[in-house]
């Protein structure tokens, strides 16, 4: 069972129908939507300020969010993907993003709706990526916009994969 852990008086509030891996970490001022799914290894720090995460969000193995005491806190929006092994420090994510695995985002960058950040890339502090954009590197740099359509189109079927998959870790459930 995930260890929920309150912190301060504060205990994380996790919405329904959520996945929550055996050993996934959630401590403090953390508010999780419906349909969310936390992997294995992952870890939310809301110990020194606050992570809100909203609906069909996944985030994936080895993952760690965490803010700046008194500064930086976490938003993420709606279907977002957050790959294997990202770190998000006091960021804000916007609808339907995807966060490229072992990526790096920094404290006061912004991730725009439907934007892409590239696997292994470091977002700096402070960095706007604009709406269905790809950006890529260390430090990241736009790349190239992304068409809006086809970018909504992969992310939902990401997310919606996510949720489907943390489906098969119920005790109930019977492969169609």
């Amino acid at each position: 069972m995930a260890l929920i852990k309150p912190l301060l008086g504060i205990v994380p509030t996790i919405g329904k129908d959520c996945f929550l891996a055996d050993n996934a970490t959630i401590i403090g001022d953390v508010v999780m939507g419906d349909e969310c799914s936390i992997w294995f290894n992952t870890v939310l720090r809301g110990d020194v300020n606050s992570i809100r995460i909203g609906n069909r969000v996944n985030i994936q193995d080895g993952s760690v969010l965490h803010t700046l005491y008194q500064k930086s806190t976490i938003e993420i929006g709606d279907d977002v993907s957050i790959g294997h092994n990202v770190t998000i420090h006091g960021a804000k994510i916007h609808n339907l993003a995807l966060i490229g695995m072992g990526a790096v985002v920094m404290d006061d960058a912004e991730v725009g709706e439907g934007a892409l950040v590239a696997a292994g890339s470091v977002v700096l502090s402070k960095t706007k990526i604009g709406p269905n954009e790809l950006w890529g590197g260390a430090p990241a740099k736009f790349i190239k916009m992304v068409d809006p359509a086809q970018s909504r189109e992969i992310n939902q079927k990401i997310a919606r994969n996510y949720l489907m998959y943390s489906k098969w870790y119920d005790k109930d459930y019977k492969p169609e």
